[in-house]
């Protein structure tokens, strides 16, 4: 019988309580409390945080949860009534699509209700459950605390739209940020045929040998105790109040990050294996991006594909934009110099520019 990877949660009580069955009952509806509040978020989340888009729209976000070649995954949907065409957006590591909510949902106002978007959480970050044994609360980990690869979380993606966007009869449009640009790309090349259009935002394409702070990233990546450690301790800090993190949090990142990508943070990130994870797929980036880009195929995609990079950003360094002019002569590459962060979907401001300037795209090369 398959079960689920679970962990102990903390839970002070006193022993007197819990003599008979019947003492555990109260735990025991906790813990259905927890499941199906846990549930009844994904399916009201869009509503609670549609501040961008204006009451007149008519269309939220929707997060659910769906199976892709048997992992459960979350994924977030906005639906036009009469679509010209579906995006789909892949996310940066770590993968969690909630950071974006801000961002999708300024992207569908901005093309005017002509596109339905959709974006996909990584494999392993996703909801858990919680049980009751023997007066103890477990949280179960859907992937049994499975880490995955570059290459596997690419092979997710792939599922996903054979499964999930197969019946599309609009063009579909791959909106990549950051390593998930290179994902798109890797997309791309292997389902060319569904892909009418490819953007890359801020991407992360190739390591960047300049950079200390990848040089530090690599080798706290590649040491497994520090990863276990550092993992460690952000899981530490989810055991705190959702109130104690959420101010921690905005003390440590100011004012600009918006609520959205805070609460995203401080519900979806601080767990040991979404930690773990995140660590575990930046080592598996570094082995893989060593590698020059596949400049072969850009040159013949050059008129669906996209770039945008930032002013300052190590994961995507200007060096990198030069070389793309060089190497793809005729695509569309250009530098956001507007002061938002390889991170702009934790900002309203990011959000809202970058949506802006994917619409503005999108309606020059394909309406």
């Amino acid at each position: 019988m398959h079960t689920h990877h679970s962990f102990p949660i903390p839970i002070i009580y006193h022993t007197s309580l819990f003599h008979s069955p019947n003492s555990l009952q109260p735990l025991q509806k906790l813990c259905n409390c927890i499941n199906r509040l846990t549930t009844s978020r994904i399916s009201q989340m869009g509503h609670e945080k549609s501040r961008l888009i204006s009451h007149k729209l008519e269309a939220f976000p929707n997060f659910r949860l769906c199976s892709v070649s048997g992992r459960k995954t979350e994924i977030v949907e906005i639906h036009a009534r009469n679509p010209r065409f579906h995006i789909l957006f892949v996310p940066g590591n770590p993968g969690v699509i909630s950071f974006y909510t801000d961002f999708l949902e300024s992207l569908y106002e901005q093309m005017g209700e002509t596109a339905s978007i959709t974006g996909e959480n990584w494999r392993s970050f996703n909801w858990t459950y919680i049980t009751l044994r023997k007066g103890i609360l477990y949280s179960h980990d859907w992937e049994q605390g499975k880490m995955f690869t570059l290459k596997e979380q690419i092979d997710h993606k792939i599922n996903f739209i054979h499964q999930e966007l197969q019946a599309l009869e609009v063009p579909l449009i791959l909106v990549g940020h950051s390593i998930g640009s290179y994902m798109s790309l890797e997309i791309f090349k292997r389902i060319p045929e569904k892909v009418a259009y490819f953007i890359a935002l801020y991407p992360f394409l190739a390591v960047n040998a300049k950079s200390q702070q990848q040089s530090i990233i690599k080798i706290i990546s590649r040491s497994q105790l520090q990863s276990n450690l550092i993992s460690a301790t952000v899981a530490l800090l989810g055991f705190l109040p959702i109130s104690a993190t959420r101010f921690i949090a905005k003390i440590s990142l100011g004012k600009s990050w918006s609520s959205t990508a805070i609460d995203a943070l401080c519900t979806s990130i601080l767990k040991y294996h979404t930690m773990r994870n995140v660590l575990y797929l930046v080592m598996t980036e570094f082995e893989e991006l060593v590698k020059a880009p596949d400049w072969e195929f850009m040159r013949k995609k050059r008129n669906r594909i996209a770039f945008l990079y930032g002013d300052d950003d190590h994961w995507g360094p200007l060096d990198m934009h030069d070389e793309v002019v060089k190497q793809v002569p005729d695509a569309v590459v250009e530098v956001e110099r507007e002061g938002h962060t390889h991170s702009f979907s934790c900002t309203v401001a990011g959000s809202v520019w970058v949506a802006r300037h994917i619409a503005t795209l999108i309606k020059k090369t394909m309406v």
